[in-house]
């Protein structure tokens, strides 16, 4: 397939808008699978974890191939929920354009903001897609507004329904200037192009004449024949809208039913006709291993080898599967290529085209495509995997840190063999499941995105690995702050009777904005401290804010500086001033004075309005503070902060609270100040 013809895209929202539904209509009408699979049937091709199936959301990112007007399109449906959103990130990591689908009553929400911060993070081209249009309040023009105000960018209508809700019977191909009629079988399989009817032909004029508008603000050749008032033809638009979309300028909105087999069709001419391939995004950026300094790479298969590793998965025939996007030349079975990361050689073995949770041998993957391989021992996700001859080191995929911990024991000692590989099978899987080790205790912790995401890795425990083990009740995972700067001057020395150990550290430390992170700086002159010391003496210091000073927790948000020291030509040691660091810092802690924080989160609950006053109240119970209430059609959305500690818990209350008529999403927002007599609390619990 030339590479212009391929499209790789990925398909992104917030919970429940209808992706794997609109998945699941792709590969029927582009000819890969011959039925219609439900989400809520359990029978949806892309879902095809149990966990998936029962739940009936998607969980894991799965990716497919289709075929439609002599384009591939290598497709990843990703997650909707917020626990789950590493997969959204290294999915769309690799993508060159997305479809965010919208649902027509709920607009743009939570999950829809989030997902679009990362596909703007790796500047990937998005078209949108409003779905469920024959659902009750459904608006297609509220959803243009709220993309263009909650989202910043410029939504034009390429598409607009004719109808909406039991009315919705098809779309206005706005570029086309014609009609798409959905009424000729249920599948929507077969449909038919006419005029437009009579009396929406002033609307879909205007929305010919915004398109132009926009498209001239962008493009000269445009704007030329806007002000002459010269006719456009469709090719002259077509291109021009590709280039504005490739370039990020405007985001093309398009509309239909999924569930009721209306518009997909439209929608996949549009991702083949206006999103990029892989020629579109022709300079790849990476680094130079050896010299650190910036480089480019090509597209195409005469090119040097490079691909990003943005997946592994433990599967119980295949073994491990490390599934890898080519960015230039081509991967053969086989091959040996190079990991910049581990210095270390790595061999192809069986090379496969993913269709979900089946797979299919091939001998080739050429540039631009996306696959799979067996036999990669040392991968990991966000590792580059290149030629040792040409070597470069591509962007890597970036995690946020787990917020929620739990314990877990094997019930017995034949269990702890089996427990401990589990564990390190979802861990390389999953780059946001951590597990250590409680030096205090000896527990085993492992930390996740949230309750959910807890939930479903010990599920998986129990079916997948046959682990039988016992768990403790989820835990936060606090952070401690320093509260003001403070100077510290530590010295280790031990003599014994040969020779002794000898370290001396001078630091300031100084409370940082939230999100800072930990940052060390030299600030010895002199030679007081060796240079050879000075990563010693920064070691120290992480180790110890890494193990934390008041109560275990680590330390976060914070600026050391190493201002002076002493050393002795004999007794010095790296150890020593490791020891030194790590003293001199624990007493900066305490004399700057130590404070607890916790992680807030961003709650979303939509209920329906006759039981906003009790959501409220529970709320305020839960130490949360509304910030914001929006009215919408047929239910209230109220947006709050509420500590991770006081959601434990939540979805069972609300369900009571409203008859079980409410839901709600959360998502990490920040660490924010523990209340003293809670922090009380928390230290007496951890004696």
């Amino acid at each position: 397939m030339p590479l212009a013809n391929v499209r790789n895209i990925g398909i992104m929202a917030h919970i429940d808008a209808g992706k794997t539904t609109l998945t699941e209509r792709v590969l029927y009408y582009t000819g890969v699978s011959y039925r219609l699979g439900e989400v809520h049937e359990g029978t949806a091709t892309m879902d095809w974890m149990e966990q998936e199936q029962e739940r009936g959301i998607t969980i894991t990112s799965a990716a497919t191939t289709c075929f439609w007007r002599d384009h591939r399109i290598n497709i990843i449906d990703t997650p909707g929920h917020v626990d789950f959103t590493a997969e959204v990130e290294r999915s769309l990591r690799v993508l060159d354009g997305a479809v965010a689908v919208f649902c027509a009553v709920g607009g743009v929400q939570s999950q829809s903001e989030t997902v679009w911060r990362q596909a703007k993070k790796y500047n990937i081209p998005v078209l949108a897609f409003v779905n469920k249009m024959d659902r009750v309040g459904a608006n297609f023009q509220t959803v243009v507004d709220e993309i263009r105000d909650k989202l910043s960018a410029t939504p034009v209508p390429i598409q607009i329904p004719m109808g909406a809700e039991d009315n919705f019977n098809g779309v206005i191909d706005v570029v086309a200037d014609d009609a798409v009629f959905y009424d000729v079988d249920e599948s929507g399989k077969e449909y038919r192009r006419g005029a437009i009817p009579a009396e929406l032909a002033d609307v879909a004029k205007e929305a010919r004449e915004h398109l132009i508008e926009c498209l001239a603000e962008t493009d000269d050749h445009i704007m030329e024949a806007f002000l002459n008032e010269e006719s456009l033809d469709v090719e002259t638009l077509r291109e021009s809208l590709r280039r504005a979309t490739v370039a990020g300028d405007i985001v093309p909105v398009t509309c239909g039913t999924a569930f009721k087999n209306k518009g997909v069709q439209t929608l996949i001419d549009a991702v083949v006709e206006y999103l990029p391939s892989p020629l579109d995004i022709w300079d790849i950026k990476g680094i130079d291993p050896a010299t650190e300094e910036p480089m480019t790479r090509h597209v195409g298969d005469s090119q040097p080898f490079a691909a990003l590793a943005f997946k592994v998965v433990s599967d119980p025939y295949a073994g491990k599967l490390v599934y890898f996007r080519v960015y230039s030349g081509k991967a053969t079975q086989g091959m040996t290529v190079h990991n910049p990361r581990t210095g270390k050689r790595e061999r192809f073995g069986r090379l496969l085209q993913m269709h979900a949770n089946h797979r299919e041998e091939r001998d080739t993957i050429f540039s631009g495509d996306i696959a799979a391989a067996v036999g990669i021992k040392d991968v990991t996700t966000g590792d580059t995997l290149c030629n040792a001859g040409a070597p470069i080191v591509l962007e890597s995929v970036t995690f946020p840190d787990p917020v929620i911990s739990m314990a877990i024991e094997p019930k017995s000692s034949a269990e702890r063999d089996k427990l401990f590989y589990a564990l390190d099978q979802l861990a390389q899987e999953d780059p946001t499941f951590k597990v250590r080790t409680n030096p205090e205790t000896g527990q085993t912790i492992v930390s996740a995105m949230g309750e959910l995401h807890l939930e479903i890795l010990r599920d998986r425990l129990f079916r997948e690995f046959k682990v039988d083990a016992s768990v403790g009740r989820p835990q936060v995972a606090y952070r401690e702050y320093l509260l003001q700067e403070a100077d510290a001057d530590a010295k280790f020395v031990r003599q014994t009777g040969g020779r002794g150990q000898y370290g001396h550290a001078v630091i300031h430390v100084t409370p940082m904005d939230r999100g800072h992170g930990v940052t060390v700086e030299n600030n010895v002159k002199g030679g007081n401290i060796p240079k050879d010391y000075i990563p010693s003496v920064e070691q120290g210091i992480r180790e110890a804010a890494d193990s934390g000073v008041l109560a275990g927790f680590p330390m976060i948000d914070f600026h050391a500086a190493i201002v002076d020291g002493s050393y002795h030509s004999v007794d010095s040691s790296e150890i020593a001033f490791k020891a030194a660091g790590s003293m001199a810092f624990k007493q900066a802690a305490q004399k700057s004075g130590i404070a607890i924080q916790e992680p807030v989160m961003k709650v979303e609950v939509t209920t329906p309005e006759d039981h906003l006053g009790d959501v409220i109240g529970d709320l305020s119970s839960r130490r949360g503070q509304v910030s914001e209430i929006d009215s919408r059609t047929d239910a209230v959305v109220i947006l709050a902060s509420v500590p991770l500690a006081e959601i434990f818990g939540y979805a069972t209350a609300l369900r009571s609270l409203t008859k079980g008529r409410a839901v709600f999403v959360a998502e990490l927002s920040h660490f924010g100040p523990v209340p003293q007599e809670i922090q009380q609390e928390i230290l007496e619990s951890r004696k």
